[in-house]
């Protein structure tokens, strides 16, 4: 069981699940909320992965155009993304090859240790980008659940919004497990939190993907499916699902990058 601080703050927690929902944050006033953005299947997954590995930073970019456009302040940035789930080539961008895709498993030491990223996703970056105005805004990953909620233990605020990311304009079952995920934990550490229904249906979710996360991922949720169909993708999904593999945490800045912090 997560502690919590001796005198914890008991916030309202909420699960936003769609696209639609997410993007409905720019009406709310977030000035006291913890946005905690999920995409598990892979983009907050590869970059937690990616400060794991040393990376000095990961800066999120709605479209290519502006990854691209980042490129060109500071040239030494590797560019990272995908569409469609595999790595944007020049094709798809206008002319430049990324360095890198969306798969966890490429952000490695050797390639990313001290390195600035810049990444763009179908709907993780977005889902980031939307969630700019609140207090505290950071990725999470099943990877890195537990760590995240002694973070948010330690940080606390009124609201707590679990975004997830979703896949194109729909829910997306396994960014709803991670969002679950971190309910028990706040639920267990806080007890007197107020769980809406959203927050409960996710922990539901979870609870029953439980016993196999790396099978439920891979037979229930679509993205899961579509990797699994991928052989040189395929060993992304029971990656994804490692819970609690990677102690570490980021946070997305003011300027709308996310570095790794410590003493959490």
């Amino acid at each position: 069981m997560i502690s919590s601080p001796s005198t914890p703050a008991q916030p309202s927690i909420e699960a936003l699940f769609t696209p639609a929902d997410f993007q409905a944050l720019a009406l709310r006033d977030l000035s006291n909320a913890t946005c905690v953005v999920f995409d598990v299947l892979r983009a907050t997954t590869t970059l937690l992965t990616a400060l794991a590995a040393g990376a000095e930073s990961v800066t999120p970019a709605a479209t290519v155009a502006e990854a691209l456009a980042l490129r060109r302040a500071d040239p030494d940035v590797l560019l990272a993304g995908e569409r469609d789930g595999v790595r944007i080539t020049a094709a798809v961008s206008g002319g430049v090859d990324f360095d890198l895709g969306n798969s966890p498993r490429e952000f490695t030491p050797h390639v990313v240790k001290g390195r600035r990223i810049v990444a763009t996703t179908t709907n993780g970056t977005r889902a980031l980008r939307a969630c700019a105005g609140a207090r505290h805004v950071l990725p999470a990953s099943l990877r890195n659940i537990s760590a995240v909620a002694r973070w948010i233990l330690l940080h606390p605020t009124p609201e707590c919004l679990l975004v997830c990311s979703g896949t194109y304009e729909d829910a997306a079952y396994e960014d709803v497990v991670g969002a679950g995920a971190l309910v028990r934990r706040l639920a267990a550490a806080l007890p007197a939190a107020t769980l809406l229904d959203s927050a409960r249906l996710a922990e539901i979710i979870y609870g029953a993907a439980l016993p196999n996360l790396s099978a439920s991922l891979s037979t229930l949720a679509r993205n899961g499916r579509r990797l699994a169909a991928m052989p040189e993708l395929a060993p992304d999904v029971a990656l994804c699902a490692a819970e609690d593999d990677l102690n570490v945490v980021g946070v997305m800045g003011r300027t709308g990058v996310i570095r790794r912090v410590e003493g959490f």
